[in-house]
């Protein structure tokens, strides 16, 4: 956030949505009845810009359901598609650092926003540049008849939903297992523990330094439950303090999830995306083979389908395999998974469930992105039934590789701000369509999907999909 043209401001804000604005209105003639949606997450200025895009729409005679607290990203998908709204927009900037703030874009089928919609938002914007008349003056939205609040009834329909995904309330009621909880001083603590109620789950044991939302996120540098230890340091004496073997923790926005469990040694193993992906997958199986069998129906493998991103595990990919069910990996990020959702779904296929590497999981489609919120309550659940069996987190991902295949990841991140430095690097590695790198890490690099320009060594001269904007080259090694 800050003055300028490339930083997050009232003027850069109002631009967007003029621009957004302008779009709808092109693309849905009845955009003033179906309205849009607008959330905030508790960051500097996330409710001020949240004024900003509502008065824009308004002053179009658009109506807006701006949610009067903050809450999760998730609810503002989920609202999208509760009342049939044109578009979302939800201001956060997930767990980046405290300087900054973000504006992401939901489309009327409750996805993010893909390709061709975001280049003709962005070329409307453009074409919009000057504020409109009255856009800096907000004090309409508290009087008018275009703004209304949805966060009670969504609250409510969300947590409803939400419940269908529990298989056994009563052997959760009676479990003396214990967990342990941490926002990361962001929206999630009061939204998880209403999910864990509505789960009949023991009350979490909250990481108190971090439960309230503070904008400040004094007690982290990076508010990203992601880096693992150091992150969650504060959680762990919490957990060693009160007897918890199990550490769940959100992103300042609740839409990803990190989990931390206590080995018998009394250290802490902090569980890579990839990892647990495949435990959420394979709990996805089992509670809908389970949920079928109670009505002596079968899984249909081809009516039943897993999503994962190019950059995650192909675990999920040979589970699906084994289990006779669809799969396919998509570009990266939720916005290709959410939209391919929707697609499957018109095709006959029901995606139980979706996920990315950087621990981000949609379980079910009551939310077409991901949720930090639901994998929370579905992952206490199911390490619940693991601990009645004698498992733990650990033990059943050794059985699951046991079953499926040892698939191994490991994530790692360099920092590099100059995108000219960035395009460099990716152009080192095809240089010129050559792509000489013949090993990583001691092993064999036998092929090389470039997702920028669409290429693939093993496959030339082109691979689909592609993603311009991504700079990502997925290489299989042996």
């Amino acid at each position: 956030m800050g003055a300028g043209f490339n930083r997050m401001n009232d003027l850069t804000i109002i631009q967007s949505t003029q621009g957004l604005c302008t779009y709808l209105i092109e693309q849905f003639p009845d955009v003033k009845e179906r309205g849009i949606t607008v959330g905030f997450d508790a960051r500097y200025n996330s409710r001020r810009f949240a004024d900003r895009v509502t008065n824009t729409f308004i002053s179009k005679g658009i109506k807006v359901y701006l949610f009067s607290h903050i809450t999760p990203t998730p609810f503002v998908p989920f609202a999208v598609n509760k009342y049939g709204c044109a578009a979302g927009v939800m201001i956060t900037a997930s767990h980046n650092p405290k300087q900054d703030n973000g504006y992401k874009v939901y489309w009327n089928n409750g996805a993010q926003i893909i390709p061709p919609i975001d280049k003709g938002i962005a070329t409307n914007i453009l074409r919009q540049l000057d504020p409109w008349p009255g856009a800096w003056d907000t004090d309409a939205i508290h009087s008018s008849t275009l703004v209304a609040d949805p966060y009670e009834q969504v609250y409510l329909d969300y947590m409803t939903e939400l419940g269908k995904y529990s298989l056994n309330r009563e052997r959760n009621a009676v479990s003396s297992l214990k967990f342990t909880y941490t926002a990361m001083h962001g929206v999630g603590a009061a939204f998880v523990k209403r999910a864990f109620a509505i789960f009949s789950l023991p009350e979490y044991v909250p990481t108190l330094e971090q439960v309230e939302p503070d904008p400040d996120f004094p007690t982290v540098s990076f508010p990203n439950p992601e880096e693992g230890k150091s992150a969650l340091n504060l959680s762990m004496a919490t957990a060693e303090r009160n007897g918890s073997s199990v550490i769940l923790a959100n992103d300042p926005d609740a839409d990803r999830l990190a989990i931390a469990e206590r080995r018998e040694d009394g250290t802490w193993r902090v569980f890579n995306g990839n990892e647990i992906g495949v435990l959420l997958g394979w709990w996805a199986i089992e509670s809908k083979r389970r949920r079928l069998r109670a009505k002596g129906e079968k899984m249909e493998g081809s009516k039943y389908a897993l999503l994962n991103s190019t950059v995650s595990s192909n675990m999920l990919g040979a589970m699906a395999k084994e289990e006779g069910l669809h799969h396919e990996e998509t570009l990266t990020g939720f916005k290709w998974m959410g939209n391919r959702t929707v697609q499957l779904a018109k095709e006959g296929k029901e995606v139980i469930f979706a996920y990315e590497e950087a621990i981000g999981f949609m379980y079910g489609t009551n939310v077409l992105d991901k949720d930090g919120v639901s994998a929370a309550a579905v992952a206490a659940e199911m390490r619940i039934e693991l601990e009645e069996q004698g498992l733990s987190f650990a033990k059943k991902l050794e059985e699951l590789h046991q079953k499926y295949g040892r698939y191994v990841s490991e994530t790692a991140y360099v920092i590099c701000k100059s995108p000219e430095k960035i395009g460099d690097i990716f152009e080192e590695i095809r240089r010129n369509k050559t792509y000489p790198i013949r090993s990583v890490a001691g092993g064999k690099v036998v092929s090389i999907r470039d997702l920028t320009i669409g290429y693939d060594t093993s496959k030339p001269p082109s691979y689909k999909p592609v993603s311009s904007s991504c700079k990502c080259c997925h290489m299989t090694v042996t």
